[in-house]
């Protein structure tokens, strides 16, 4: 106990000595409750579980790597599958916690858990077989972990080796969402008599996360990023994509909503999980971004669009994006083209 505890007070001056937004990010993860929220997720836990305990055979004496293990489920669901030796990596103090929950499971003498940063810290072995990690954040890239797994890949990955997941897609539909879009934007143009719009420009600027329901969905939605784990770089997480979203009713349009599709292509049958408005529901909700204009459209028609990311210069675990929309219609009424401008911090 003595040592576990001089090894957290270590750890906690480490992370001192992190810049500021790297400190709040992995303290973020130093207390229980985001752990809950994460563990009490069914999509997401049953569905590493179902990719990991069902596929014994890919598992069975593999070395495996779980990169940000958090609380260690899954570095215990692997060790359960029946992998060789299991190394779970994470910044956070939770990992102390992690090594007592491992230890109270009787795995201690095959999960070896490792307090650091995966840039900077040495394995117990040269290469591994297997590399299973949670990295997603919310629009999939917001405070996420993928060029840190894109750093293990590159490093430790044998050839051949797996990621479990291996591809990632974000979707884009266009949404009608008026009443809140007058509660959240609207709300600023008359606040006690005086105009604070120069607070509107702030709220449009900032993406929401909330839950978006089927109902409220008036498009098609549109692919604009599709990530395979194998090949891709840190630099594709810099993106653009034209897209087009074609209108399913007459309705309007207020805003667009993002999600996520994750799968897992390395099992005998393909997991995959959506954290979109058609399914169950997920921690990660979904992320809508209001417009500036509202958009009437017809069915069948279309709405041009193009959406680019790229990781904020000062604290690349934020988001700078930009999205270009513009309907062409018969009705000059119904016309509508702009530019609108967001951070995900």
């Amino acid at each position: 106990m003595v040592n576990d505890a001089m090894d957290i007070e270590t750890a906690e001056k480490n992370l001192k000595q992190l810049d500021h937004a790297e400190q709040h990010y992995f303290n973020s993860y130093n207390h229980h409750g985001i752990h809950e929220e994460m563990l009490k997720d069914e999509v997401r836990t049953r569905s590493y579980m179902n990719a990991i305990v069902q596929n014994k055979h890919i598992f069975k004496d593999k070395v495996v790597l779980d990169v940000g293990c958090g609380t260690g489920i899954l570095s215990m669901f692997a060790a359960k599958a029946g992998a060789k030796h299991v190394i779970g990596v994470d910044m956070s103090t939770i990992i102390f916690k992690a090594r007592e929950i491992v230890e109270v499971n009787g795995l201690s003498d095959k999960i070896t858990l490792i307090q650091g940063k995966m840039e900077e810290i040495t394995l117990p072995f040269d290469k591994v077989d297997i590399i299973i990690s949670e990295w997603m954040g919310y629009f999939l890239l917001y405070e996420s972990m993928l060029d840190t797994v894109l750093y293990a890949r590159d490093k430790y990955l044998v050839k051949d080796g797996l990621i479990f997941p291996d591809k990632a897609t974000i979707y884009v539909a266009g949404i009608e969402d008026g009443d809140y879009k007058d509660e959240k934007i609207g709300f600023w143009d008359n606040v006690y008599g005086f105009n604070y719009s120069p607070l509107k420009d702030t709220a449009l600027s900032e993406p929401l996360v909330d839950t978006v329901e089927m109902k409220a969905v008036v498009t098609d939605p549109s692919p604009v990023l599709t990530l395979d784990l194998y090949k891709c770089t840190v630099e594709d997480l810099a993106f653009s994509c034209p897209f087009d979203l074609v209108a399913r009713r007459d309705d309007f349009i207020h805003a667009l909503v993002a999600w996520f599709d994750i799968d897992f292509t390395a099992c005998h049958k393909t997991v995959r999980f959506s954290t979109g408005p058609h399914t169950k529901y997920t921690h990660w909700k979904q992320t809508v971004f209001y417009l500036k204009d509202m958009l009437t459209v017809q069915q069948g028609e279309k709405v041009e669009c193009s959406l680019h990311n790229r990781p904020n210069e000062k604290n690349r675990r934020d988001l700078d994006i930009k999205i270009e929309y513009r309907l062409e219609t018969e009705d000059p009424t119904r016309k509508a083209e702009g530019t609108c401008l967001y951070k995900m911090c």
